[in-house]
């Protein structure tokens, strides 16, 4: 029996980690076609089916999860080794992908990306927006960037930002026509800019002062699911919307924004970029994590 190859079992822990063709020939740099093709010949080559396909979805057979189990930490053993030879020669490399949502992907480009790139220009960043909390694991990523009460508890995590407050925020122009919120059950008589969460469910504005909680579902004409945009209709003056100080930092700062209800936005935990506690680090994430480090 000929041997698979590297390539060919490299494609098959793409497609298992995925569960999915295209988004594993995406990460492979090759068409669906081309992998859908690989993955029948090693099977027809080991005489066994590995997985599971339908329409809309694929998903190991028993036989190929317990292949999957044994070939996990062999190819993970590799890596290892690999990073070993680079950290010997001081150079990282390959590709580091990190999911997180797209304030936090703005975060990174600021700060941490552009200090990466110029100390190791070796390494590929693959950085993916993704408003939903997804298993950084199963999806083939190195690590990912929440807030830091959204972080499984597996993980370990690094801190990205400082903490930071949710705020109420709206026009001048708005303020002055419809006056000023006192408390968050004055938001109930208020246009609110509402936002939907990548769930499909509706936020509920959430505040707190001097332990008292108050979630509010708030009225409003319009629902948005981007933050931008929500920033952008608040400033038109299109009612007040909910979103973090630090996506809305300058148009607070030049005066088009203005902040309410203040006394009862404390601060959360702010960013986090986090990975597995049981998986080994290669060497280019352990580098952007020192880099990280050193721009906070």
């Amino acid at each position: 029996m000929n041997r698979p190859t590297l390539t060919d079992l490299t494609a098959l822990m793409a497609v298992a980690q995925h569960r999915s063709f295209r988004k594993a020939a995406d990460e492979l740099g090759i068409s669906r076609s081309s992998l859908s093709h690989a993955i029948a010949a090693l099977e027809r080559r080991l005489g066994v089916r590995l997985l599971h396909r339908t329409t809309r979805s694929v998903a190991p057979t028993e036989a190929g999860e317990h292949f999957l189990q044994r070939l996990a930490p062999v190819l993970q053993e590799l890596d290892q080794a690999i990073d070993a030879l680079t950290e010997e020669g001081g150079h990282p490399t390959g590709t580091l992908r990190i999911n997180g949502g797209e304030e936090a992907m703005r975060v990174l480009l600021k700060r941490v990306v552009p200090a990466f790139l110029q100390r190791y220009p070796q390494v590929s960043l693959d950085l993916v927006s993704d408003g939903h909390l997804v298993d950084v694991v199963r999806e083939g990523f190195d690590a990912g960037i929440r807030l830091a009460e959204a972080v499984p508890q597996d993980m370990i995590a690094v801190a990205l930002s400082e903490d930071f407050r949710f705020l109420a925020v709206a026009s001048p122009e708005y303020l002055a026509s419809a006056g000023r919120p006192v408390t968050p059950e004055d938001l109930r008589a208020h246009r609110c800019i509402r936002q939907r969460l990548p769930s499909g469910k509706l936020y509920r504005w959430e505040f707190e002062q001097r332990g008292q909680e108050v979630v509010v579902d708030v009225p409003g004409a319009m629902t948005l699911n981007h933050t931008q945009l929500m920033i952008e209709a608040a400033v038109a003056g299109m009612g007040i919307a909910y979103v973090p100080d630090m996506a809305a930092q300058r148009w607070l700062a030049d005066g088009r924004l203005v902040a309410v209800l203040e006394d009862w936005s404390p601060p959360v935990g702010g960013l986090r970029l986090y990975y597995p506690s049981h998986r080994h680090v290669s060497a280019a994430l352990r580098a952007f994590i020192e880099v990280m480090r050193e721009v906070r």
